[in-house]
């Protein structure tokens, strides 16, 4: 069989079958994730043009999950089908070996890996940072979706009446969740208070006009400018912060924006890593040196020549040769400022090693991802010719277990990696290191495969276990 024959059939097996799928996937997790956003939408008063803006944005999320999806589908279909035709059998009666065969099928996989490097480092973090910033805009009545992490946040009460200033570690716009929270209001210039809360909770009353901050494990810090060195502090295990008339009308913005790791291409994302690695090493080094600092005082020792440092080093020293209680301590300025800027290092120490890993999670999930193309495109011929009549039920059964496997493993592995429980290089490849293994060792044996075979999942699970009852039968004679 000539080649350019050869290669030109295989992709017309392949291209409708990918199409297929690629359509149909994309339209079942597109719905999905549509259904789960729909609330954005509803009662908004949004014009039609608005609308069609925000689906056409959602699509691209679904085709990065559904690309390598459909690559299998088709790879698995169209060997199984050609099986089941005896082409595959042909083919071997004229000549071409089973590597011949996958070559062209493992050059597409190579055209759709790259395809999706491109969609993952430009398209997707593009549509994603547009729909975000739209969104941003619809929430001008849901002011949870205007919150931004790690920046100061300003909202306005009353038409503009008050404002408030909110920043935030870590905010989960799904579960409307906040983590280490700080509320400055200043709009009582006889009363400036400052909120700070370990976590908190969003939630708006049923017009969506007010929201209501529920705040967790905290403490008010107000100054009284009233009177002379006026201070008071009160401590909360639960406080509801009300804002009311937070915004009521959309308003459309120029882009622009903080963007998560989810909106940067692969450029920035390194960039941001390398950033927030660099502060990171920065506190680190300051808290080593701090530390020693310590210790010297500890160990009766000069610190600095500076003459306020001496004293306050001297009167460290007296309390640590005295006594250890934790009033005497707390009364040392110079332990209030260890153990304050020791608590503030290592806060936003942990903020920044947690941006890392989310940086260097999300680029091992798009790099990963694309790749599954060509993985998949191995394990689905040996697969596919070990069961060549085995129909449409197999293709759905099969591509269905991977997919579940292989997903189920991403999203595992990404929580892993988030919680530095294990590297993002382990635990976003784990999956293509399995699959990759799987293929491999179903390629070695494909050659052996006969190709006339007509063996369905029926018949090969009934087979198998004929086998084993007569080996059974034969070692008890």
């Amino acid at each position: 069989m000539r080649k350019g024959v050869l290669v030109r059939h295989l992709i017309r097996a392949h291209l409708g079958p990918f199409l297929f799928a690629l359509s149909t996937i994309t339209g079942l997790l597109f719905i999905n994730a549509i259904a789960q956003r729909v609330d954005s939408l509803v009662g908004k008063g949004l014009p039609w043009q608005v609308v069609v803006e925000f689906l056409f944005l959602s699509l691209p999320h679904t085709i990065a999950l559904s690309l390598p999806m459909a690559v299998l589908v088709a790879v698995l279909y169209a060997f199984s089908d050609m099986a089941a035709s005896n082409e595959i059998t042909a083919m071997s009666a004229g000549g071409v070996s089973p590597a011949r065969m996958i070559l062209p099928v493992f050059g597409l996989g190579a055209i759709a890996t790259l395809a999706m490097l491109f969609f993952n480092n430009s398209v997707l973090p593009e549509s994603n940072h547009a729909l975000k910033n739209l969104l941003l805009d619809i929430g001008r009545k849901s002011p949870t979706l205007e919150l931004r992490e790690q920046v100061v946040n300003e909202l306005r009460t009353g038409v503009g009446v008050n404002r408030y200033f909110l920043t935030a570690d870590r905010i989960d716009h799904d579960t409307n969740e906040l983590q280490n929270i700080t509320i400055f209001d200043a709009n009582d210039p006889m009363r400036q208070r400052t909120t700070y809360a370990e976590a908190g909770e969003m939630a708006f009353n049923d017009t969506r006009t007010d929201l209501y901050l529920t705040l967790y494990n905290g403490a008010v810090h107000e100054v009284q400018n009233d009177r002379v060195g006026g201070f008071q502090r009160l401590y909360f295990d639960k406080q509801v912060v009300p804002l009311r008339e937070v915004g009521n009308e959309l308003e459309r913005r120029l882009g622009g924006g903080d963007r998560s790791d989810r909106e940067m291409g692969f450029k920035m994302l390194f960039a941001n890593a390398d950033e927030r690695q660099a502060q990171l090493d920065t506190i680190l080094q300051e808290s080593r040196s701090q530390g020693e600092q310590a210790l010297r005082v500890a160990l009766n020792l000069e610190v600095e020549a500076d003459s306020a440092v001496a004293s306050e080093s001297a009167q460290m020293r007296d309390m640590l040769g005295g006594s250890l209680r934790g009033r005497y301590i707390q009364r040392d300025p110079m332990t209030r400022q260890i153990v304050a800027g020791a608590r503030a290092r290592s806060a936003r120490g942990a903020a920044l090693q947690q941006s890392v890993n989310r940086f260097r999670v999300e680029i091992h999930k798009k790099l990963a991802i694309a790749i599954a193309c060509l993985v998949f495109v191995l394990i689905g011929p040996p697969l596919a010719l070990r069961f060549p009549s085995a129909g449409v039920g197999f293709v759905v059964v099969a591509s269905g277990v991977i997919f579940f496997i292989y997903y189920v493993g991403l999203l595992g592995g990404e929580a892993l990696a988030d919680r530095r429980v294990a590297s993002p290089a382990i635990t976003m490849w784990l999956g293509n290191v399995i699959f990759f293994s799987l293929g491999v060792a179903l390629l070695r044996r494909m050659g052996h495969t006969s190709g006339t075979g007509r063996t369905g999942i029926g018949d090969a699970i009934t087979g198998f276990f004929g086998r084993s009852s007569a080996r059974t039968g034969k070692e008890g004679s």
